[in-house]
């Protein structure tokens, strides 16, 4: 019976990061990549959310601080 030889470890690394090079230029064909205006653009729109977002975690915390504090000062 013939004895199927393996490649060595090292030709079978090389093999693979080759491979995965390979396919991510090929992937990379693919992008469709943004313009500058629609970068500003989608920029602007995570700044605003981010802003509000932000607005109404301020307003909840002084909402629920005023409250604690009334109900501990009632407790007093």
């Amino acid at each position: 019976m013939a004895e199927v030889k393996k490649e060595n470890w090292f030709k079978r690394t090389l093999g693979a990061i080759a491979r995965y090079f390979r396919e991510l230029k090929s992937e990379l064909k693919k992008v469709v990549w943004s313009t500058p205006k629609q970068v500003a653009k989608n920029t602007l729109i995570v700044i605003a959310c981010v802003i509000v977002v932000g607005v109404f975690i301020w307003v909840f915390d002084f909402v629920a601080q005023t409250l604690i504090t009334a109900i501990i000062n009632l407790a007093h």
